[in-house]
């Protein structure tokens, strides 16, 4: 998932500060005029952009105009005579930046799913300038001083909820963001804020390049025994696009590969494996290792100017769980009962390999290959056999479409004439119940080299009543595309991560706010999985299930009982799978609580020390990201708080048994759950929000028990 971002004033790079009377013109403004697709807004359905006319070219100028346009609409903000009220500051700056938001929210996506050497110049360029831009509004004194004289009148406003709550936002966005500093300490913020975003943006490209470059490649076809005809198709394919011979398994962002679960070969695993545990760390232009440890000083010292003892303390005081403590007791009483089913899985997998390697080692890239084989034994579920029955199109629309009809009561429409920025991308219109358009989904599921890894959703346009704007919203995957003319089939894992996603679509989708900067998905890191996580749980409700599990070659449904192995093995490996997120979760806050002047100097070291810290340091269960790739901290905005990922699950696992309780999939289940919780975005409390839903605060029980996981003493 990646948040909505609401763009403010920056000075740039050319530009005078705040409160100047002029502003010189760039050589990208003086560029920017009506030819630019930017210049104004989309005349496309939606407001959808233009992409069969915007051009590498055409970004940065538009970025560089949209930040002169805006630093002249805050600085009469600003700069007005009037008495600060609710109208001409805080709505005005919601009002304010329409440009620059219109060329980020694109930039920002094609710049994650169909980059190059263009648009990667311009984003080391801009980062820095886009880290100016926050600090340029959130920095300056006369803006925060009219904010907090509406902030301290805010009673006697007589404001609706939703504007009172804006006006709150806004002024513990300012605090938070260290407004009441001397003006030397504001000086050495923007420093550290723009080599932060100067060494994101850095570590973003390195691992792109590491990822591509660290991919598996071998022209002997026996090392890949094991791996289907479509497997090896598709990784010759891989291969052809590189013009390669023989055949290449790229990476996905995983420390653990897809393919480990089928090659027999023990040799070639653990080739695979080393290639993706050590795709930062090969020296050379793409090792993130320097990179990191500067970041982690950087946040640190940046915590410290803040007057937190970490930047785990400042980054997590908005959010639900409001302090690390509280974060990490969360997960520490999750390790025992993970740790224990993982060891008991892993007793398990040692037992199968005494036949085959007598008393060779369980190393982590044996784990995939005989857990396949245990769940095979076990509940006598092969892979192969379930694939045929989850062909990507048929997930799609007979699956996660089909469940949001029954929820929600939409429907979808495949628009042709909507453009797109890559051949792979799809675009439906999304019409509500009662027959009016609500938003534009456009979904990018297939891998690319120039894609970054993993799976996202976020906006192309964002809902606002204020701006009169409908959501465009998007999903990305990395599945493996198919060899021309076959079936793009997947794992059963790809299509609940395509109804995860999706959930996250419905999240903005479903935005009914006035202000855009409480719209949607704008909502605190460990309350943001919850839409996407919860909507999960229909992959396998039997009235969705059956409606898409069915074979892509007769439409024959899955079999009724290959359908209860499924769903019965979903608790399987679920020791090891919560032992992986925990640990990597960990290991994110152990680099996120060090405190300013902590000396760091080998990132490896720094890993195993967190890992062995946190009862985590297990040879054969590596963390599901490593320090060196883990994008989601150190480019993507979840430093410290992937714990969210949890802490969301506990919610969305509490909310499913609710419906179970409930009546299950229905329209009025459904509704509901839209009317006060999917549709308020941040207008409200998020704890508050959710309890009023709920009918009760959030128990961890539900979760234990949807992962099948034993505690010690029995079943929690």
């Amino acid at each position: 998932m990646r948040p909505a971002i609401h763009y403010v004033i920056t000075a740039t790079a050319g530009a005078v500060a705040l409160g100047s009377t002029a502003t010189p013109a760039t050589a990208a403004e003086v560029a920017f005029g009506p030819g630019n697709p930017f210049y104004a807004p989309s005349t496309l359905p939606f407001q959808a952009p233009p992409f069969d006319r915007i051009q590498d070219s055409d970004y940065q100028p538009a970025i560089e105009a949209g930040m002169a346009q805006q630093l002249a609409e805050i600085r009469a903000i600003a700069d007005s005579p009037d008495s600060p009220t609710f109208e001409n500051t805080v709505v005005a700056m919601e009002k304010s930046g329409r440009l620059l938001d219109r060329v980020m929210s694109v930039f920002d996506a094609v710049t994650s799913a169909n980059t190059g050497p263009v648009l990667q110049g311009v984003q080391a360029a801009e980062a820095p300038k886009l880290a100016a831009h926050n600090d340029a509004i959130y920095l300056d004194g006369r803006l925060y001083r009219r904010v907090e004289a509406v902030y301290q009148q805010r009673d006697a406003l007589k404001l609706d909820a939703e504007s009172l709550r804006l006006v709150e936002y806004y002024y513990r966005e300012f605090v938070h963001a260290g407004a009441n500093l001397s003006d030397p300490n504001k000086a050495e913020l923007k420093k550290l804020n723009e080599e932060i975003s100067t060494l994101e943006n850095s570590f973003k490209t390195k691992l792109l390049a590491a990822t591509r470059e660290a991919a598996y490649a071998t022209t002997d076809a026996h090392k890949l025994a094991g791996l289907s005809d479509a497997q090896l198709a598709a990784a010759a394919q891989a291969a052809k696009l590189r013009k390669q011979e023989g055949w290449v398994l790229t990476l996905q962002n995983t420390t653990q590969q897809p393919y480990l679960a089928k090659l027999s070969d023990r040799a070639t695993r653990e080739e695979l494996f080393e290639d993706s545990w050590n795709r930062a760390e090969r020296g050379g232009p793409e090792d993130t290792r320097a990179t990191i440890l500067r970041l982690a000083k950087l946040r640190a010292d940046k915590a410290k100017l803040l007057g937190y003892a970490n930047f785990a303390a400042w980054k997590l005081e908005n959010q639900m769980a409001k302090t690390p403590e509280a974060a990490k007791r969360f997960m520490d009483d999750l390790v025992p009962p993970a740790t224990e089913n993982a060891a008991a899985e892993a007793a398990e997998i040692r037992r199968l390999m005494e036949a085959e390697h007598g008393g060779a080692a369980l190393q982590p890239w044996d784990w995939d290959y005989y857990s396949q084989q245990v769940r095979k034994a076990k509940y006598d579920l092969d892979e192969v056999q379930v694939r045929p029955y989850f062909e990507l199109n048929n997930v799609l629309e007979n699956g996660v479409f089909y469940a949001a009809n029954q929820l929600y009561g939409l429907t979808f429409t495949e628009r042709k004439d909507i453009p797109v920025y890559h051949p792979d991308v799809r675009v439906f219109e999304v019409m509500d119940a009662d027959g009016k358009p609500l938003a534009l989904f456009y979904c990018d599921y297939f891998k690319r080299d120039n894609k970054n890894g993993g799976a996202w959703m976020s906006n192309l346009v964002g809902q606002s009543k204020l701006l009169g704007t409908l959501p465009v919203v998007y999903n990305v995957g990395n599945f493996v595309k198919p060899a021309e003319g076959q079936p793009a089939l997947i794992s059963f894992t790809d299509a609940t991560t395509m109804f995860h996603e999706f959930g996250h679509a419905l999240h903005g989708m479903f935005a009914d706010s006035q202000y855009p900067s409480l719209s949607g998905t704008s909502v605190a890191r460990d309350f943001v999985e919850f839409p996407s996580q919860f909507n999960e749980h229909w992959a396998t409700y039997p009235a969705v299930f059956n409606h898409f599990a069915k074979h892509y070659e007769t439409g024959a449904p899955m079999p009724a009982e290959l359908a209860a192995k499924l769903v019965k093995a979903k608790t399987f490996n679920q020791g090891y799978a919560l032992t992986e997120v925990l640990a990597a979760a960990e290991l994110d806050m152990q680099w996120h609580t060090l405190g300013a002047g902590s000396l760091i100097e080998n990132t490896d070291a720094f890993e195993k020390e967190a890992l062995t810290r946190t009862h985590l340091s297990i040879g054969y269960l590596p963390p599901r990201y490593r320090s060196t790739y883990f994008s989601h901290i150190w480019s993507t905005g979840y430093a410290a708080s992937y714990y969210a990922y949890l802490w969301s699950e506990m919610l969305d696992d509490d909310a499913y048994q609710w419906f179970l309780d409930h009546g299950g999939l229905t329209r009025a289940n459904g509704d509901r759950l839209r009317r006060m919780v999917l549709s308020r975005g941040n207008t409200e409390d998020l704890a508050a929000m959710y309890k009023a839903w709920l009918g009760s605060d959030p128990s961890i029980k539900p979760m234990l028990k949807e992962r099948g996981l034993q505690v010690s003493g029995g079943s929690e």
